[in-house]
């Protein structure tokens, strides 16, 4: 592919992903976007989520991001993840637990504060895993 987006995904740990791709769909902060090649400078935060890379027509791979920055640039996308890893190890038996967990603290919460971020804890989880369930819905990966 002589033309396309340049995408770097690193976490703390390794360089998951270098490649040049067609589009790449992210969990930003405020929503999902895309980025294509010539795609206007940004800077953004991520939410936990999942980040699509389409390398061809038909063809998709899937990452889960924990979090972390995308950063556009005139030379491709840099993801900086808290935590990155293919989907296909991605462990819906530890989400679950920690779904359990922040309802057992929503259910803690003495005050309207920690009630309330709790509550966006439980609901982030909560997308995250209907998330999980329609990618493997879709045998994506």
């Amino acid at each position: 592919m002589a033309e396309g987006l340049k995408i770097e995904i690193v976490s703390p740990e390794r360089l998951v992903l270098s490649e040049t791709v067609v589009s790449v769909t992210v969990p930003g902060t405020e929503g999902y976007f895309t980025v294509m090649n010539d795609h206007a400078p940004f800077m953004t935060t991520l939410r936990p989520g999942f980040i699509t890379v389409t390398k061809d027509a038909g063809h998709a791979d899937i990452y889960f991001v924990k979090g972390g920055f995308a950063d556009v640039s005139p030379s491709g996308l840099t993801i900086l993840a808290e935590r990155s890893i293919p989907f296909a190890h991605f462990d819906h038996g530890d989400l679950q637990t920690q779904i359990k967990a922040a309802e057992e603290e929503l259910a803690r919460a003495a005050s309207p504060e920690d009630k309330s971020y709790a509550q966006e804890v439980v609901s982030g989880l909560l997308n995250l895993a209907i998330e999980a369930q329609q990618i493997n819905g879709a045998h994506v990966h």
